[in-house]
């Protein structure tokens, strides 16, 4: 009988994957994550993580599968809030469900399953698994989950083809209503209960909020930029090749203050991401003002008005050699190769057409359509049609 560790995280998803499993004759353990317990930061006298292994256990209890609880909070913490605080004081803005599911959920949590003998871990996430033979090796494919609303795959685009052989995703082919659906049946505590919000596993903390307690507030100007300014309307010039093109394309445009006007104060540029809307403060304008770019050097946060300003769009952005990552590792590209595929640069964003162009220090994606609010350090993820087959940081 093939044994599979379950993540139980204590909400309605994982605990369906439990039963699932049961039901399809694996040999089921059950695992709870703790990965906070620093009282210190967060915002609430709510001690989300204690409800959540409660429920998980009481689920446990009620398929009669073994449950312990690990504690990861150490690595945790390392790995990805120390690693989200780096990012936003360098101004980018980090993914940390992308993250925890690399380095904690199948990695570290993944060690301590196969160290319980197992054969696979599964996970409650929208998305499917398939396995093809290519030149007579076994190659792993993700694929897009069967609920449009729910599809995960996004969050899992760095796994590689070794985490991926080993993991089991039961949900992918049914929908949220049909999970819920299911856990009424099996009479599951977790049945009715609200998707967890907030960062992976820290239970319910806002970032705003969060990075305050570690990183001090100090005030700087709000600079709103015209979208009519003379910045965008630089001058293109000859290219000698392609990739001349798209590194010209894919340079962000430079601010300073003498550009725009001075219409309000922050406590700190390290707050704020591109393409935020709420939080400025600023009043007066016709349409909402949106970040288009921060400053963390000079603490400065440039501003446009309405969600169509010129400085929120791009077309191109760059991946550089280390943070390119291929699920499929058989399809990935030789410098001054290229490759049409989908992609997307946020979870939920809808897959636009896009190509691929590998230089020698990484790649180049170039999108048919501008992208809004292109935010360093966040994934983008290509695909061919629902497979997904590999990601990267952006640049």
């Amino acid at each position: 009988m093939k044994r599979v560790i379950v993540g139980l995280s204590g909400g309605v998803d994982s605990s369906v994957t439990a039963y699932l499993l049961k039901e399809q004759g694996y040999d089921v353990i059950g695992l709870f994550m703790k990965n906070w317990h620093d009282d210190s930061v967060t915002i609430s006298n709510e001690c989300p993580w204690l409800e959540d292994s409660n429920d998980a256990l009481i689920v446990a209890e009620k398929l009669g599968i073994p449950f312990q609880v690990v504690d990861l909070s150490e690595q945790y913490k390392e790995r990805i809030v120390d690693y989200m605080f780096n990012e936003y004081e360098k101004g980018r803005t980090p993914n940390p469900d992308v993250l925890c599911n690399r380095e904690i959920k199948f990695d570290v949590f993944m060690d301590i399953a196969m160290n319980l003998g197992a054969d696979y871990v599964a996970t409650g996430h929208y998305c499917r698994k398939d396995e093809e033979v290519v030149d007579g090796k076994n190659i792993y494919k993700l694929l897009a989950g069967k609920d449009n609303n729910k599809d995960q795959s996004y969050f899992l685009c760095q796994l590689s083809q070794e985490q991926l052989s080993k993991a089991l995703f039961p949900i992918g082919e049914l929908t949220k209503p049909e999970v819920r659906e299911i856990a009424k049946k099996a009479d599951l505590i977790t049945a009715e209960k609200k998707d967890s919000q907030g960062l992976c596993f820290i239970g319910k903390v806002r970032l705003p909020e969060f990075l305050q307690q570690k990183l001090q507030p100090k005030e700087g100007v709000i600079v709103q930029v015209d979208n009519n300014s003379n910045l965008y309307e630089r001058a293109v010039p000859n290219f000698d090749s392609k990739e001349e093109e798209l590194g010209f394309y894919a340079t962000k445009y430079e601010y300073d203050i003498e550009d725009g006007k001075v219409v309000g104060k922050h406590q700190g540029a390290h707050y704020f991401t591109k393409g935020q809307r709420k939080g400025l403060a600023v009043g007066g304008t016709k349409e909402p003002l949106f970040v288009i770019e921060t400053d963390v050097n000079e603490n400065v946060i440039y501003t446009g008005e309405g969600k169509n300003h010129k400085g929120l769009y791009r077309s191109v952005l760059f991946v550089a050699n280390n943070e390119e990552h291929w699920i499929r590792e058989d399809l990935q590209l030789k410098p001054h190769q290229s490759m049409e595929v989908q992609a997307r640069i946020r979870y939920r964003q809808p897959l636009e057409k896009a190509t691929l162009y590998k230089v020698e220090n990484g790649l180049f994606v170039e999108f048919d359509n501008p992208q809004s609010a292109i935010q360093e350090g966040q994934f983008v993820a290509w695909h061919h049609g629902e497979e997904l087959i590999g990601s990267g940081v952006i640049s």
